[in-house]
């Protein structure tokens, strides 16, 4: 079945959103609405009657547009109502306009994918099952995460669920964004807007930690979709990192959701001390993987970062 090439104002929104629904590889980054605050002006590859689908999330730089994968979102790529296989993938891939000279975006975890001639490279995420009682969650901890745990709640760290989010990119922006990866307004704006949409249509929450002095320390945003909580945002102080905060909220919000029928997507990581946090909680990795294309002209790659 052919591969549509279709711009933004072409994409028929009911329609994609039922795909979404639709499909075994489910997700909250692919609905409209996220990719519409993510990635304005987002682009699609669309097979049939939106059977499969593809967002195309570009930027431009020096007048030159290229596929990237937008902030707050860590994987895209193929959707589909019916058979995802590997074929399915590929085309999809190759159906993506020559216009594109350069692509690095993400794919799901579903999305599987052989052909060598494309560069690609594995990532890693955590995901725990929140199935069984908390009593038998908590037995997986290791003993690292459990003693993190207690001196956290030994140093007087308390969890609630009231911030908002304003505050919680306060946080972010005193402790990770600007000395580390150096956010711009306009991803400040991106991040107000999901976090904002999420609290008003009960999708998303907030839980934070202070110290005995009231002094918020820690905080992380989770994203509710269908069978699955993501941690889209977790960020400590200094304070909070000395007094292992971010270890009692996740305890926290693993007790509050357990024997519901939710997996705990940890949202990654590559970064080794990440994954042992992630693993310290009984997390097991699953992989996705990246795509990278580069056939710009010689004089114009040193440019693209």
């Amino acid at each position: 079945m052919k591969i549509r090439y279709l711009k933004h104002n072409q994409i028929n929104f009911i329609k994609w959103n039922k795909c979404i629904a639709q499909s075994v590889n489910e997700i909250i980054y692919a609905y409209v609405w996220y990719l519409e605050i993510v990635s304005e002006n987002w682009e699609a590859l669309v097979e049939g009657d939106y059977k499969s689908v593809m967002p195309l999330t570009y930027r431009k730089k020096y007048g030159i547009k290229y596929l990237a994968q937008p902030d707050f979102t860590q994987q895209l790529g193929v959707f589909s109502s019916s058979k995802l296989d590997v074929n399915l993938v590929e085309n999809f891939i190759k159906a993506i306009p020559k216009k594109y000279k350069l692509i690095e975006i993400k794919f799901n975890l579903i999305n599987k994918i052989e052909n060598s001639i494309f560069e690609t490279k594995l990532n890693v995420n955590y995901h725990l099952d929140l199935i069984e009682p908390y009593k038998s969650l908590y037995k997986k901890y290791s003993t690292n995460t459990k003693q993190n745990i207690k001196k956290s709640i030994k140093n007087g760290i308390y969890i609630t669920n009231h911030l908002t989010a304003n505050e919680l990119i306060r946080l972010f922006a005193e402790n990770v964004g600007d000395p580390l990866i150096g956010m711009k307004i306009q991803q400040y704006d991106v991040l107000r807007k999901l976090i904002s949409y999420c609290l008003k249509n009960n999708i998303g929450k907030i839980y934070s930690a202070f110290d005995s002095s009231n002094t918020l320390c820690g905080a992380v945003f989770l994203i509710y979709t269908k069978g699955k909580i993501i941690s889209l945002i977790s960020v400590s102080s200094a304070e909070g990192k000395e007094n292992r905060a971010m270890f009692q909220i996740f305890d926290y919000i693993i007790k509050t959701f357990s024997e519901k029928h939710f997996t705990l997507d940890f949202e990654g990581s590559n970064i080794p001390g990440i994954a042992r946090f992630n693993k310290g909680f009984g997390a097991t990795p699953c992989e996705y993987f990246s795509l990278s294309i580069n056939k710009l002209p010689w004089f114009i790659k040193m440019f693209k970062k």
